[in-house]
């Protein structure tokens, strides 16, 4: 009879071979198929679609030099909810974009700010914010044309 320390200990191998396979996987896989934005696999893809969307960006630009707290973050993006915003703010640090720190208080503190890679990020969002106000108006004209023109 096995006793348990030897599987467990025959378990945790296997999963840390397991672990290391896919990590070795992960980083042999051609740079040029996971930076592949149009293919449905790709990392590009993945990691696109967790930056573009309104929640993303509109975090990435309110957080921009600063260190926010959650609530501090809440009160600024207009419309978020808790639970959005708990999402997010998850995807962006997963994603590298977002730090965020917790400070042992009572009741905890917690902090977000923006990595290298997320003001990195933050440089195109200043140029899309730039660009909605450059065009603001055009946009608008051609949405009342497009809808005057479709029946009701």
């Amino acid at each position: 009879m096995v006793s348990k320390q030897v599987r467990d200990a025959t378990a945790g191998n296997a999963k840390a071979k397991a672990k290391d396979a896919t990590v070795r996987e992960a980083t042999e896989r051609p740079v040029t198929d996971e930076a592949d934005i149009t293919r449905a696999d790709s990392l590009a893809r993945e990691i696109f679609t967790d930056i573009a969307n309104k929640w993303a960006l509109l975090i990435i630009e309110t957080v921009g030099d600063r260190t926010l707290r959650f609530t501090e973050l809440r009160s600024e993006v207009d419309g978020i909810s808790h639970k959005m915003l708990t999402q997010n703010l998850r995807l962006l640090e997963r994603d590298g974009l977002v730090e965020r720190t917790v400070y042992p208080t009572v009741p905890p503190r917690v902090e977000y700010t923006l990595t290298e890679p997320g003001q990195a990020l933050r440089a195109t969002v200043d140029a899309m914010c730039d660009w909605t106000q450059r065009h603001l108006r055009a946009i608008e004209t051609a949405r009342h044309r497009f809808d005057a023109a479709r029946p009701a």
